[in-house]
This record gives structure tokens, sequence and C-alpha cells, in this order.
């Protein structure tokens, strides 16, 4: 099968699909323990207890999906519609599961499934949704296009869903139950019409015929638990992947956080409205969007390090700032306001750049291994995507409970005002701090990425390293990107679960 030249729809199309990741992790993230605990009679270790048992269950769910898609290929389903492609298909119904979350006034063990079903459909569709960059293309420009495109409308889907409740709430409202629900139905009718467009016009790389043979015959044998887990704990042997995932979790984390406490924050510390704490956000969320668009090309010319840096110090400054006001006038709109629009550019370049540099992650994998594993690095990436925004909610709910949280009540104790402040701005800061140190080793940018590509390709026609074939500059520079001296590259190395048990 040829491949597609890439086109303006392509990028558009397969960018909306992020609509599905962020739309519902927003909304989920800015509400949903908020909503347990006001509208569903639900304490605040109840509600956290939700999510830590969502964690252990999707600790498994999310690689054993990456694992499950790279394999697919070679089923009757994988030839006919995709190994990744399937599941974008069978999610597209299957996301109305969604709305059955926002439903009040239900038992505990109604919230806790209905919130696993959706942590399965999530997974079911985002993990080969993030697969399909790399499978889509090896240049470092689209990858960074197809990346801004998906940023770019995960935060108009961000924008959507910081403004729908507060909408809502203005015709039902801001003690209507029902505001959540509706603002569900319609994330979930959008997530659905984006998923047709990313299944239309999306492809997958095409297989070798050898290939799916070979992994046929591996998998009678091979495709156990053990191997399983060898895969998913290969990934953190890729030296750049850990880096890139120190950078994404502690910019992520910091953002969770910051998203599960800012409501409370605004309507019991500083005494504004539901409608008040949704408008800022929307304010954030259109700053946002603009960063992201601003970010695509300083990453190509500064790198994507240097590029995040400046975001970290940006946000970091604008939770301070939220501290400082509770202080000072915290009944300025304007500063409000002020602050959140700073908080807005900051977050953009935060969300953009690690979903940006994750699309060369298999690229580097590639060189140490000489296997394609977008799936697995995927399923880990969307499992540490997922807990950590649940992992940043259930910390927040305990800390409440411990501090005295009284569920339904306008008026919370002074011990429940200094932690959600404590998480606000020191929790925020100090995961902030950690993504920054960790960035300073991250070294990927346009210039190496042109010598790993160019590298994989001759491995790839040579069947391994050859001695002698690169520059002194070039080779430094792949054993910098790897972590493993040149000879030692294109599976000479027992980092995959092939390179160490071949038959």
């Amino acid at each position: 099968m040829a491949i597609p030249q890439v086109r303006l729809k392509h990028y558009l199309a397969y960018g909306s699909g992020d609509f599905f990741g962020m739309g519902t992790t927003a909304l989920t993230g800015a509400w949903l323990l908020f909503f347990y605990t006001n509208f569903c009679n639900l304490t605040a270790i109840e509600a956290a207890s939700i999510f830590a048992i969502a964690r252990v269950f999707d600790a498994v769910a999310s690689p054993l999906m990456g694992f499950f898609t790279d394999n697919f290929g070679k089923t009757a389903l994988g030839k006919r519609f995709g190994r990744r492609k399937f599941f974008i298909l069978l999610g597209i119904p299957a996301v109305f599961s969604y709305c059955f979350i926002w439903v009040s006034d239900m038992n505990y063990f109604y919230y806790l499934i209905t919130y696993l079903v959706f942590e399965i459909v999530y997974s079911m569709v985002l993990v080969p949704y993030e697969t399909l960059v790399p499978e889509m293309t090896n240049d470092f420009k689209q990858k960074t296009k197809f990346s801004g495109a998906r940023i770019a409308f995960a935060q108009v889907s961000y924008i959507v869903a910081a403004y729908l409740p507060g909408l809502f709430f203005t015709w039902y409202g801001k003690d209507n139950a029902s505001v959540f629900f509706y603002s569900g139905i319609v994330v979930a009718v959008i997530c659905a019409v984006v998923l047709c467009l990313v299944y239309c016009y999306t492809w997958e790389r095409p297989r070798p015929a050898e290939a799916v043979v070979e992994d046929g015959e591996k998998s009678a044998f091979n495709h156990t638990a053990r191997k399983f887990v060898a895969e998913v704990f290969s990934t953190l042997k890729v030296k750049m992947f850990r880096k890139h995932l120190g950078m994404y979790l502690g910019g992520f984390i910091a953002q969770d956080l910051f998203n599960a406490v800012f409501a409370y924050y605004v309507i019991f510390v500083i005494y504004q409205t539901a409608t008040v704490s949704s408008e800022l956000l929307g304010i954030m969320s259109v700053l946002q969007f603009v960063a992201v668009l601003a970010m695509i090309p300083l990453c190509i010319s500064w790198g994507p390090a240097p590029a995040y840096r400046l975001s970290v110090v940006l946000f970091g400054m604008a939770c301070a700032a939220y501290g400082l006001l509770w202080l000072g006038d915290h009944n300025s709109l304007l500063l409000l306001m002020l602050v959140s629009a700073l908080a807005g550019v900051g977050r953009g370049g935060i969300n953009y750049i690690p979903w940006n540099t994750y699309t060369y992650m298999a690229d580097v994998d590639e060189a140490i291994t000489g296997q394609r594993r977008e799936g697995i690095f995927a399923g880990v990436m969307t499992m540490t995507r997922k807990a950590s925004q649940a992992g940043a909610i259930m910390v927040v709910g305990l800390l409440l409970q411990a501090a005295g949280f009284m569920p339904g009540q306008n008026q919370q104790p002074e011990s429940v005002h200094q932690v959600i402040l404590l998480v606000l701005c020191g929790g925020t800061l100090l995961l902030l701090l950690g993504g920054y140190v960790v960035s300073r080793g991250f070294i990927l940018n346009v210039k190496n990425h042109a010598v790993l590509r160019a590298s994989c390709t001759q491995m790839q026609a040579a069947g391994g390293p050859v001695a002698g074939s690169l520059s002194v500059e070039d080779q430094q520079i792949l054993e910098q990107i790897t972590g493993l001296p040149y000879e030692q590259l294109w599976g000479n190395n027992t980092v995959a679960y092939y390179n160490r048990c071949p038959d």
C-alpha cells in the first residue's frame, strides 16, 4: 500500500481526535471530584477511593492495550480494519459511556463501575490513537505539525470543557446537578464525530509480509504474561524515554493537582461562584490554545527542552500569584483573569511539548532494538497520564478529608483552606521544579533527530551497526540519544524481549 501524501486534512483530522483525550480529561479533572462530593453524597475519601481502584486496574489495562495493538495486525480484524484503527472504530459508539459518569444521586458502586467502564474505553481508543503519528511519518517537521494539530485541538476541547458547565450553570442554576450530565452528553457527541474523522483520514505503516508471518510464529509460543511485563519495563531502559517521562510527569501532575483543587480554591477560599471558576478555566484554555500555536515553531527553532523550561517558569509564576492573591486583593476579578491568562500561556507549552517529543520515542527505540514498538510506549504513556490525573484527584480527596472537608456546605474550616492553598501553590511548584531539572538532560532536537533517522535507515539496510559508517560527531550524538555504545544498537543488546529471547 502506498503511503498517502500528508495534507492539511490529515493534520486536522488526526489532531481533532484529541478532543476525546483532552475534552474528557479536562471535564473530569476540573469537576468530577467536586461533582462526587457536592452532588452525589460521597465523602471525599469515597470519591478518592474510586480513583485509587481505577489506577490499580489501569496499571495493567493501558500497557496491555498497547501490547495487544502491537500484535493485533495478524488477526483477520486487524488485517481488515488496521491493528490500531480497529479500536478507534470500536470507540465511536463506546464513547457515550462517558455520559453515565455524570448521573447524580446514585450509590457508590454505580460511580465506581461507570468510571471503570469509561477507563476501559479511554485506553481502548487513546492507546492506538497515540501510535498513529509514528505510523504515518518519520519526518521530524511533519511529526511536529501532527503533534501541534493534536494539542491545538486539545486546547479547543479544553475551552469547550471549561465553558460548558458555566454555560449550563447560567441556564439551569449553580445547584443543578444536570449541568454536568448535559456537559457530558455534549462532549461525548463531539468525541464520536472526531473519532469518525480520525478513522477516515489516518493510516498505518505498511508491514512487510514476512514481518507479519514472523510475528504470527512467535505469538503462538512467546506472547505470554512474562513477555508482556518484560516489554512494559523495557521502555524504562530507554534513556531518552525516561527523560521524556520526567518532563511529562513533572508538568502534567502539576496541572492535575492544580485542576483538581482549582474549583475548591475559587469557591471556598476566595468565595467566588462556580460560574466564575468555569470562566477562569475558560480564559486559561483560550491562552493555552494560543500558546500551543506559538510553541510549534519554537520547538523547531529552540528545541523542545528550552521551550519546555520557559513554559514551566510561566505556569509556576501563575501558581505563586494565586497564593499572593489570597493574601491580597482576591476580590479583584481583573487580577484573577490576568493570572489565569498567564497560567494558560504556561500550561499550553507544558501540554504540547511532552506529546510532541513522545512521537520520537519509537524512533529512539527502533535504533536500540531494531523494532517498531509504538503500541507499548503508547500504553505506558496512557497509563502514566491516567494515573497522574486520578492520582492527583485521589491525593486531593484524601487531603480534603483529613482537613475536615464537609460535603455540601458553603463554608469550610480554615484547615481546608490551608490544604487547598498548599496543593495549589506548593504542590504544583515542587513538581514543576522536578520537570525543569529533568529537562536539562533532554537533548533531542531537529538536528539530532535527523542523525537518528539516517542511522536507523542505514542500520536497517545493513542489518545492524556498521563500523566506521558514521562521522565521529554523528556517532557521539547517536550514543547520547540512545544511551548505548554504537556497536550495541539495532538489537545487539538485551533491552527488548525479542533481543533477549529471539526464539
